[in-house]
């Protein structure tokens, strides 16, 4: 079998597994650029050719090592693909295609994952100050839906997905049922945030929270929006995922409890939370009289 028919079965697995979206986009992603690096370097693309010397000649190529912007992959975007692979190869085996798996000696490189990059607190005044001074429909759910990522560190996937039904005004909870892993959960509303949802709903009580005209608003006009007032309140270097973090790092700041910090984020893991607790700069600053 060709490498690229076994890998349109391993993704129809992954989507029969209720694997997301966004997981099976990558893993079509890396498992192309397996099957284009051994077409360009004229090596059999038969599943049955595929063996450990093969995967670790793809990984030492420039195919693996360099990003689709040029320069080199950054640690993580290796290891991603690593894992896309080692994913895959286990799915070959499983399935009866290979004898051996071929990556059973492909290992993730050792790296720490990058310090999550938070708004600091003159850039929060001055994107919230952007957002106030600015007018119009799209501004007004922009800003609001800014506040409610900023207040409470909900994805921006599960933002977009709420509708007014989800949301209890009165106790201060959302329901998410769009969430990471798909494990519908509760996070916790602020009352301030709470009061300015009502009064941006208005009337309206049922439907999409969060709308562009006539229907919900999708996550990648989210995203260019808020980049857009990101760049309006000079702030560069930060994504919408930023809101998150800046939400995590105060959590963590304020509490100093990791626990309470996962909790709010609704994280499976602990280990997911972990890296805040190495970004209170504030107080290894005041430590060394910076």
């Amino acid at each position: 079998m060709q490498l690229q028919d076994a890998i349109q079965g391993f993704l129809l697995q992954l989507q029969a597994d209720g694997r997301s979206p966004h997981t099976i986009g990558q893993y079509r992603r890396h498992g192309n650029a397996l099957v284009n690096w051994l077409a360009n370097t004229g090596a059999d693309t038969d599943v049955a050719a595929l063996t450990p010397d093969t995967i670790a000649k793809f990984f030492a190529s420039d195919a693996a090592r360099t990003s689709c912007r040029g320069g080199a992959k950054k640690a993580t975007s290796a290891n991603a693909m690593r894992t896309s692979v080692r994913c895959l190869a286990k799915h070959l085996h499983d399935a009866g295609l290979v004898a051996t798996n071929p990556a059973r000696l492909l290992r993730r490189a050792r790296c720490a994952p990058p310090p999550p990059k938070a708004l600091r607190d003159d850039e929060q005044v001055r994107l919230l100050a952007v957002l106030a001074a600015a007018t119009g429909p799209e501004a007004e759910r922009d800003r609001m839906l800014v506040e409610l990522l900023l207040g409470t560190g909900i994805r921006i996937g599960s933002a977009v997905a709420l509708d007014i039904e989800d949301l209890d005004l009165h106790h201060g909870e959302l329901t998410l049922r769009t969430t990471k892993n798909n494990r519908p959960t509760t996070a916790v509303l602020p009352t301030a945030i709470a009061e300015k949802l009502k009064a941006f709903l208005g009337s309206r009580t049922a439907g999409p929270v969060f709308m562009a005209n006539d229907h919900r608003v999708s996550i990648r006009n989210v995203q260019r929006r808020i980049a857009h007032w990101l760049h309006a309140a000079q702030i560069t270097g930060r994504s919408t995922h930023a809101l998150r973090h800046t939400f995590a790092t105060k959590v963590y700041q304020s509490t100093g409890d990791l626990q309470v910090t996962q909790a709010a984020l609704g994280h499976a893991s602990i280990a997911s939370t972990v890296v805040y607790a190495r970004v209170d700069r504030a107080r290894v600053r005041a430590a060394v009289g910076a």
